[in-house]
């Protein structure tokens, strides 16, 4: 599956991810050391999580995050 979290809020990416490896918050949260009330919170959008925990979850579950420059358009052909 890939998705472009540019068009997702915050709080969408890491409950697709979790829905991704099919766990519950309690579950998805224990395998990288956090509680499932704090996997919720983030779900909710009731706190915000930091890059570092985005990325925890990806090496954990073998999620790749790209970030990528998309080229502005051109209207003059070039």
């Amino acid at each position: 599956m890939k998705i472009v979290a540019n068009n997702y809020e915050t709080k969408d990416i890491i409950r697709i991810m979790r829905e991704c490896t099919n766990k519950t918050q309690p579950d998805f949260g224990k395998q990288i050391g956090m509680s499932g009330s704090s996997i919720q919170s983030y779900e909710r959008g009731i706190r915000k999580y930091k890059f570092e925990t985005l990325m925890k979850i990806a090496h954990k579950y073998n999620f790749v995050v790209i970030i990528e420059k998309n080229e502005p358009y051109s209207t003059n052909g070039k």
